[in-house]
C-alpha cells in the first residue's frame, strides 16, 4: 500500500489534512503523520513514503531543510509544501528542490486533493522510469539504436549473435560464419558500435537474462544456460560485475518495484 506522510507542527492542520485524505483515498493509501521534521526523519529512516506533505515553517527542522535531507534517501518521496506565508523566496527554493506543489493555508480541499492526485501520478511515473532503467542497458540501447547505420558485415554479425546467444560463442566463430578475418571483424565491430564484440555479447546476454529474471520463474541455473553460460557460478559473477548485484537480488528489486507501482 502506498503511503502519504503529513508533517505539520500545528495539530489542527495536520489532522485536517489527514481526515481529508483518508476520506478521499477510501483506504487505498496509508496516511501517516508527524508533528515535526525530526519525527518525520526518524520515521523515514524505518519506512518508505511515496508522498510527503510538509509545512514549511516548523521548529528545529523546517520544511525546506526536511526536503533537502530526504533527497539523500534511497527512495525519496514526491513532495508537496504547505505554508501560511506566500513568500516568493520560499516558493522559488522549493521548486529548486523539486517540490511538486506549493499550497497556501488555509488549504482548499479541492486544490489539496488535485495536488495529491498529480503527485501520486508523478510518483508512479518515476517508478516506471526507474524500473525501465533497471531493465535496459543504456549503453546497449544506444548501440542498438544505431544498427541501421552499421555496415552489412556488422549487421550480420549482430544477427548471428542474437540467433546463437544461448550457445558458447566467440568472435572467431562469428567471423568464420561470415567468412571474414576475425581481427578485421573485431576492429570493424568496435569502430561502428563503440564497444568490443565480447562486451557487446556480454551485455546482450545479461540483457536477455534480465528479461527472463523479470518475466519468468526460471531458476538462475536455467537462465544461465539459456543465455550461453555453462555454469551458474560464472553467470552470477558476470551479472554482478555489470549490474552491481546478483541475479537473485535483481529479481527481488524488480519484483519490489512492480509491487510499489501496483
Amino acid at each position: 500500500m502506498k503511503t502519504i506522510l503529513i508533517v505539520d507542527d500545528e495539530p489542527r492542520t495536520r489532522e485536517g489534512v489527514r481526515k481529508v485524505l483518508e476520506s478521499w483515498s477510501t483506504g487505498q493509501y496509508r496516511i501517516e503523520t508527524a508533528s515535526n521534521g525530526i519525527e518525520a526523519l526518524d520515521w523515514l529512516k524505518e519506512h518508505d513514503a511515496n508522498l510527503l506533505i510538509t509545512d514549511i515553517r516548523m521548529p528545529e527542522i523546517g520544511g525546506l531543510d526536511l526536503v533537502e535531507r530526504i533527497i539523500e534517501l534511497p527512495n525519496p518521496p514526491v513532495v508537496i509544501i504547505i505554508s501560511g506565508h506566500p513568500e516568493f523566496d520560499y516558493a522559488q527554493k522549493a521548486l529548486q528542490f523539486g517540490v511538486l506543489e506549493y499550497l497556501l493555508k488555509p488549504l482548499d480541499k479541492t486544490k489539496l486533493i488535485k495536488a495529491v492526485e498529480t503527485a501520486m501520478k508523478r510518483e508512479e511515473s518515476k517508478h516506471r522510469i526507474e524500473r525501465m532503467e533497471k531493465l535496459v542497458d543504456s549503453k546497449l540501447l544506444d548501440s542498438m539504436g544505431e544498427e541501421d547505420s552499421y555496415s552489412p558485415q556488422v549487421q550480420e554479425a549482430i544477427l548471428y549473435l542474437k540467433e546463437h546467444l544461448h550457445e558458447p560463442l566467440t568472435m572467431r566463430d562469428t567471423a568464420e560464419h561470415l567468412h571474414m578475418n576475425a581481427s578485421y571483424l573485431s576492429v570493424l565491430f568496435k569502430e561502428q558500435t563503440g564497444i568490443t564484440f565480447s562486451d557487446y555479447l556480454t551485455r546482450r546476454r545479461v540483457q536477455r537474462a534480465k528479461e527472463l529474471l523479470s518475466s519468468t520463474r526460471l531458476t538462475i541455473a536455467d537462465i544461465a544456460d539459456q543465455v550461453g553460460y555453462q555454469t551458474a557460478k560464472y553467470f552470477v559473477k558476470v551479472f554482478r560485475s555489470l549490474e552491481g548485484m546478483s541475479p537473485g537480488q535483481y529479481r527481488k528489486t524488480i519484483a519490489h518495484s512492480e509491487e510499489t507501482i501496483q
